[in-house]
């Protein structure tokens, strides 16, 4: 998740996707931002490449824990829609007009259906973003991060998450024949082979499936219907892969739970390795990774991984931003944890410090979690996402920047 991180967002860097985390721990240099950041969008830095989706992410956690957004806050997001009904990583100037030079994609497009939606009071906009989205799928059933691009799993959970905010059955949205869940069983990985469970971002040159975590924990959710927002789903019938010849979209996610619990088994988090650079923690993948697991009922091993980022994850979240806070908020509420005590650092007043203050909803779902004792503040975010800098290399190839957000490997 990415920024699922981001996940989805990077999805769309097809020549990255494969072996590059979109949250890893390290950092590049972050750009300034060319001009004043406008009040209502929360975070510091360049909001270039991930304006839509940290704001996004921010807005669905602040609900999740039981707050209401500041009304400024929610205006920034819903301002940055198009006329067509989508949405850019970031428009420095929302007043004017989108044209062929706006790059609109479904990963900002369906964080912000979701966040939208759970803002409420946005109900046009949420229906003309669905329509754009509905517009733009492939005949595979699935999306790609640009219009017409290849489908990939991260944009294709994204979207589906998307869709059922908006109480769509994603079921029943498809092209020539095929649903968003064929795109996601045809990405599974057999079982018995090297990753099998596993979901690929894409297919590779060759054709094959490499396994891929970010794609994978993006899958669980979409296969399970769920959006960014999940709580402890069923135990799974079975603690391994299972074979089938036509996996139905909850074999998908059971298998592809059972490779998630057993790459976080030894060490409770997934390890990403930038092409050459030595191997370190994947926070932000380790993240989503934890609201997949307890999607899929499998807590045991969400709450493992969810252990292991208290004690390691705050510095990262520090130096991230709006979106790794509201990540490690999400992971919290999947399995039952409390975000005002994340290791001695309250994450509730981490990512609202960052941003317009929200007002505390006594009648919003959460409400409880929010208003437990907060500790010392973990201090502001100076950095910017890993991703950025992708995005800058990626651009100069693709003409453009997911989970999913959006990519990593472990």
């Amino acid at each position: 998740m990415n920024v699922r991180r981001s996940a989805a967002a990077l999805a769309a860097i097809g020549v990255l996707a494969a072996a590059a985390p979109a949250t890893a721990a390290g950092q590049s240099p972050s750009p300034s931002p060319k001009a004043a950041l406008p009040s209502g969008l929360y975070g510091t830095s360049d909001p270039t490449y991930d304006g839509v989706w940290r704001q996004s992410l921010t807005l669905i956690a602040q609900r999740t824990l039981g707050y209401r957004p500041a009304a400024k806050a929610v205006d920034w997001l819903a301002g940055q829609q198009c006329a067509n009904g989508a949405f850019a990583a970031f428009r420095a100037a929302p007043a004017k007009a989108c044209d062929a030079k706006v790059m609109v994609d479904t990963n900002s497009t369906a964080a912000a259906v979701q966040a939208l939606k759970a803002a409420g009071g946005h109900d046009d906009a949420v229906g003309k973003a669905v329509t754009w989205l509905k517009s733009v799928q492939n005949k595979d059933g699935g999306w790609g991060y640009s219009p017409g691009g290849p489908s990939d799993t991260n944009s294709t959970s994204v979207v589906i998450g998307a869709l059922a905010a908006a109480g769509t059955d994603p079921a029943s949205v498809g092209k020539s024949g095929k649903s968003p869940y064929d795109l996601l069983a045809a990405m599974s990985l057999p079982c018995g082979r090297d990753g099998g469970g596993a979901l690929a971002y894409q297919p590779d040159k060759k054709g094959k499936l490499p396994a891929n975590a970010d794609a994978t924990a993006a899958g669980v959710l979409g296969a399970l219907g769920k959006g960014f927002v999940v709580q402890a789903g069923k135990a799974p019938a079975h603690d391994a892969c299972a074979k089938a010849d036509r996996p139905g979209p909850a074999q998908v996610a059971d298998n592809a739970g059972a490779y998630l619990a057993a790459a976080v088994g030894k060490t409770g988090h997934l390890q990403s390795t930038l092409p050459g650079a030595k191997a370190q923690p994947d926070f932000g993948n380790t993240a989503d990774t934890v609201v997949a697991l307890a999607a899929d009922g499998r807590t045991e091993q969400a709450k493992k991984a969810y252990g292991w980022l208290e004690k390691n994850a705050g510095h990262w979240a520090a130096q991230s931003g709006p979106a790794a806070y509201a990540q490690l908020i999400l992971a919290a509420h999947a399995v039952g944890a409390q975000p005002g005590d994340f290791g001695g650092t309250s994450l509730v007043r981490s990512l609202n410090e960052l941003g317009p203050a929200p007002a505390m909803d006594s009648a919003a779902h959460g409400a409880k979690k929010a208003e437990q004792p907060e500790k010392a503040d973990s201090g502001s975010s100076s950095g910017v996402w890993w991703f950025v800098g992708v995005c800058l290399v990626a651009g100069i190839g693709v003409g453009f920047l997911l989970s999913g957000r959006k990519k990593r490997q472990p």
